[in-house]
């Protein structure tokens, strides 16, 4: 047994069985050993934790430095957001895991390095370069992670969201209040709400990317 061996178990305990199932002591169970051996190759459940998001990071297929990539930019922020996208579904468990202070591993690092030199060619200044390529990230990261926790909602449950919200049709028909939420009110009466849960959720994902990359590129043609 090696560390690898040890985070590559407790990413499948996360996967199978969610975030909580990989304590070291569930760890040390599926691998086959004593909780107090786990700890003389992971020091604690943090530093597990760590080894185990920045291998999750890893996973994503970005061309590093030198490697083959789409010649348009926007293009290769979509090559971050799909990857990241099916990260995030792979191991829906890392939504729960707080980025304010990320594990600074390899995953972590050639993410940033592939947004920043994806960026680059812009010629923003290198402020705004950081700052656009962490408005990515944010942005990336948080609506790919929502989008596997909804995934993970109607697995666990067995319900779709279209029939958890079928069994609230009472509230629209009998305690929705039209005067005050007018506004909503327009949109329904418009057909606005059409789409199912999951296409506009899809939908509101690919505006806000696409809003966001035609703002940095507004700002790039104005230097």
């Amino acid at each position: 047994m090696d560390v690898d061996a040890v985070v590559r178990a407790a990413i499948q305990l996360a996967d199978e069985q969610g975030l909580d199932a990989a304590s070291m002591s569930g760890v040390a169970k599926a691998l086959g050993v004593g909780t107090m051996t786990l700890y003389t190759y992971v020091p604690s459940k943090e530093e597990l934790l760590d080894l185990m998001v920045d291998q999750v990071l890893a996973e994503r297929r970005l061309p590093a430095p030198g490697e083959p990539r789409p010649a348009d930019w926007r293009e290769q922020v979509e090559v971050y957001s799909e990857e990241t996208r099916a990260m995030f579904q792979r191991h829906p468990w890392l939504a729960r895991v707080s980025t304010v202070r990320p594990p600074v591993g390899p995953g972590m690092l050639a993410g940033r390095e592939y947004l920043l030199s994806t960026l680059l060619p812009l010629d923003l200044t290198p402020r705004d370069t950081n700052t656009a390529a962490l408005a990515i990230t944010t942005y990336v990261d948080s609506a790919a992670g929502e989008e596997a926790e909804s995934l993970q909602v109607e697995r666990v449950t067995g319900q779709s969201h279209e029939a958890w919200w079928s069994e609230r049709d009472e509230l629209w028909e009998t305690y929705f209040d039209v005067d005050r939420h007018p506004a909503m009110t327009t949109i329904w009466h418009a057909n606005g709400y059409q789409d199912t849960v999951r296409e506009a959720a899809t939908d509101a994902y690919r505006y806000g990317l696409d809003r966001l990359l035609d703002g940095i590129e507004a700002q790039a043609k104005t230097l």
